[in-house]
């Protein structure tokens, strides 16, 4: 604060706001994702609600606390991943990104078909934990559970791609690809999947909405794999 020969002082500033509406549209894919995310749970339970009743309302709650101790893995490695992604994007070290997108796609394809053995092997002791205090809830709950938890396969990719957009300083890729993963498809499917297959169509709506997300995903890599380099 004195005055000083050093390198480091105090000096006045100004408020750059170009920058922040930057970042700021950068991360609005995050944004929208939770913003989505309280829609489509209103949306699920209007179906629950007129073809399981309170019951539906009930095993829903359920998967979706489990759901995020098993989506917190893929979300935790994106979130990890990112800065290394963007640092080496910045730096064009288009070799080291190669390596990181390949091997993060390795793992969370392989890591996505463990989980959803695992939460098969689970869906016993986890039903019973939140809802063993009542026979037709615990059983909804298992049977539902099963069904929705093969949509994990596909999770990891998805979280993954939107992240990885966002580290690209892609907002508006990684808002699409989060947007059509959290509210367009599960819009569609919730509605749809149980006219076409019934009850159980409610439980599958998952599973379809992470592979057209997938696909969806797969499109916009192939796109931009000339414009970043990543593959």
């Amino acid at each position: 604060m004195r005055k000083n020969g050093s390198l480091l002082k105090f000096v006045r500033t100004r408020i750059e706001l170009k920058p922040l509406l930057v970042a700021c549209a950068n991360g609005s894919s995050e944004l929208l994702t939770n913003v989505a995310s309280s829609v489509v749970s209103m949306l699920y339970n209007v179906q629950l609600m007129k073809f399981y009743g309170e019951n539906g309302v009930s095993a829903y709650g359920v998967i979706m606390y489990v759901q995020l101790i098993f989506l917190a893995l893929a979300i935790g490695y994106t979130m990890g991943s990112a800065p290394i992604v963007g640092y080496n994007y910045g730096a064009k070290n288009s070799a080291e990104l190669k390596n990181i997108f390949v091997k993060s796609l390795i793992i969370l394809s392989a890591g996505g078909v463990v989980l959803s053995g695992l939460a098969q092997a689970l869906a016993i002791p986890l039903a019973k934990l939140f809802v063993g205090y009542d026979n037709d809830l615990y059983e909804l709950t298992v049977h539902a559970f099963r069904l929705f938890s093969f949509a994990f396969i596909f999770s990891g990719f998805t979280i993954y791609s939107s992240g990885f957009f966002t580290a690209l300083n892609n907002g508006v890729v990684s808002a699409i690809l989060s947007l059509t993963r959290s509210l367009a498809f599960q819009t569609v499917f919730v509605f749809l999947l149980p006219v076409l297959f019934g009850v159980d169509g409610i439980w599958w709506a998952m599973f379809a909405t992470e592979a057209g997300a997938t696909v969806v995903a797969v499109i916009f890599f192939c796109v931009y794999r000339k414009k970043y380099n990543y593959f």
